[in-house]
């Protein structure tokens, strides 16, 4: 082999080796999608919708078709007032409702001493809901003592 063909054999191997490095740091460095668990009515399309949204969000999403969903939220303290159409338990935390990626990922990072957040109804335009948004989603943090008014925790 000409000191040519060994130099190119020798570059070939040194940029395989640089390339298989930064896979495995890529992979070291992602982080685990976070597991969050949805409980919904079998028939509800906008909760797919929302589901959709969560994973294109880099979520982990579980869901549990059940025609008790009243059951859980009231488990995990979502009042009358503060209730949509579906519920999410992640990370300790009651989610209720169409809230965005971004203030889930915020409720995670910030880590309020607070039962959960939730966007009551089913805003139009809010994630897995159809239409246009036509003002800003107040989203509420649900307070551990049930008895306590709901402050408002983000706007988006």
């Amino acid at each position: 082999m000409s000191s040519t063909g060994a130099t190119m054999v020798a570059r070939r191997g040194a940029l395989l080796l640089a390339v298989a490095a930064i896979g495995v740091t890529t992979a070291q460095a992602a982080p685990a999608a976070v597991r969050i668990e949805v409980w919904k009515d079998p028939s509800c399309g906008c909760c797919w919708g929302w589901v959709g949204h969560m994973r294109g969000a880099g979520f982990e999403v579980v869901a549990h078709d059940t025609a008790e969903v009243e059951a859980v939220k009231r488990a995990n303290g979502v009042t009358e007032a503060l209730r949509s159409c579906h519920t999410t338990l992640v990370e300790g935390y009651v989610v209720e409702g169409h809230v965005p990626a971004s203030t889930v990922r915020r409720l995670l990072a910030e880590r309020p001493d607070i039962r959960g957040i939730a966007l009551p109804g089913m805003p139009l335009g809010s994630p897995g809901m159809n239409g246009p948004k036509t003002e800003p989603f107040a989203i509420y943090a649900v307070p551990r003592d049930v008895a306590a008014k709901p402050a408002v925790y983000a706007v988006e």
